[in-house]
């Protein structure tokens, strides 16, 4: 999001409580300012603007997903170099979504909070899950059209990958063809999407006023538990992880590692886009820590695509938050099913604006849990976007760095011809 914007947001933020509040403590629960003003007003538009992102999602990753698989040069012929990175990229992930799940199961962020939407009866709306063959094979739709009507976010990436692959296989004009309407259309979704968020201050303004006028004070305080839980697995991940898995198969010194990606980091939290990083993240690359140009331009703009384990903290400790805050707990298969759609929905965020708001919320969607408090998460969007963001785009330094060692027999040689570059 743009920092006007960002700024549009905090503000609402702020004015929604501030007048939620005042409500709060000037009106009888019954009277008309809660039932009228409340209820009405402020919960009308705050579940009008949530419908209008739950509008766009299916047709966002279906149309994404398939760009993304036709913007590969040659889907055949990754190699070594390709599995190895692709590899990395998804390992990191799946770390990140464990320790995210962990730490959030050990913090407890929303533990108490009582959000005041969800009945006290209410369950995780999940079906037993299946055996894994059975899950693998119900990830193949038998009606996709069906896919799409339930927003079988599974089946519907299958169907999205597939037809990319398709894509790529036809004749070269047939390809060219198909690749650029699926670049316009997802340019067209991308410019919904900047639409819809436009609306966003209203929207957080409406939801959050609401929060204000019904929750109390450590409900609230609750919601600095999510960002706290959030920022600590993000702060962990860059200056413990990724610097100690280098050093373990580099060999650099951990703090040198750090001293050199600062400039990354600086432009990533300005930013908060992966994109728009990704020149700082070559020159990050092939300029101070000797990479070659063949590896880097290879792993980059591949994980500005793909390696989202910044997204993927976002998104399973957002919504852990949001079980406990209304008073659900997530049991281990629950938990497991979190950790693989997260995995997934991560994946599918890359290039997306906004993009791990937009899929916590089918995440939210995909466990039956109350997409109202979506406005929550909105909310305080700017401050873990960013910080998701530098995760993201340091993930990208540290597995091209990784993949750069273990074939430096091969890159010795461009390594140098990097170095003589950048003196």
């Amino acid at each position: 999001m743009s920092s006007n914007l960002a700024s549009r947001i905090l503000i609402a933020l702020f004015g929604g409580l501030i007048i939620g509040g005042l409500i709060q403590v000037s009106s009888a629960p019954d009277g008309f300012m809660q039932t009228i003003l409340v209820e009405n007003i402020f919960g009308t538009g705050g579940s009008l603007f949530v419908a209008m992102i739950k509008l766009v999602v299916v047709p966002l990753i279906f149309v994404s997903i398939v760009n993304a698989v036709c913007t590969l040069e040659d889907i055949g012929q990754f190699g070594r170099l390709g599995f190895k990175t692709f590899g990395l990229y998804l390992v990191n992930t799946v770390i990140a979504i464990a320790a995210a799940i962990g730490l959030a199961s050990l913090i407890q962020p929303g533990l108490g909070a009582d959000l005041g939407l969800a009945d006290a009866s209410m369950t995780i709306n999940v079906k037993e899950p299946p055996s894994l063959l059975a899950m693998v094979v119900g990830i193949i739709p038998t009606n996709p059209f069906q896919a799409f009507a339930e927003g079988n976010i599974l089946q519907i990436l299958f169907m999205a990958i597939i037809t990319g692959v398709a894509i790529k296989k036809l004749e070269n004009h047939d390809t060219h063809s198909a690749s650029k309407a699926f670049a316009v259309a997802n340019s067209v979704m991308m410019k919904l999407i900047t639409m819809i968020m436009s609306l966003a201050p209203y929207g957080v303004f409406f939801l959050t006023a609401k929060l204000g006028a019904t929750l109390d004070m450590d409900s609230i305080l609750s919601v600095m538990g999510y960002v706290g839980t959030s920022l600590a697995v993000m702060v962990i991940w860059l200056f413990v992880f990724y610097p100690l898995v280098i050093s373990l198969t580099t060999g650099r010194n951990p703090i040198e590692f750090i001293m050199k990606i600062r400039e990354q980091v600086m432009f990533a939290l300005s930013t908060a886009s992966s994109n728009a990083t990704i020149p700082v993240t070559l020159r990050t690359l092939t300029d101070k820590l000797n990479v070659s140009p063949r590896v880097a331009g290879f792993a980059v703009p591949l994980g500005a695509t793909m390696n989202m384990s910044g997204a993927a903290i976002y998104m399973a400790v957002a919504t852990m938050f949001v079980a406990n805050a209304y008073g659900i707990t997530l049991n281990g298969s629950e938990l497991v099913t979190l950790g693989f759609t997260t995995f997934l929905l991560a994946i599918a965020t890359g290039g997306i604006p906004g993009g791990a708001v937009v899929t916590t919320g089918v995440l939210l969607h995909t466990l039956g849990l109350p997409a109202e408090a979506l406005g929550i998460i909105i909310a305080v969007d700017r401050i873990l976007d960013a910080a998701c963001t530098v995760v993201n785009v340091v993930g990208d330094t540290s597995v091209s760095t990784i993949v750069a060692h273990t074939e430096k027999d091969l890159d010795e040689e461009s390594n140098t011809s990097a170095r003589e570059v950048a003196a």
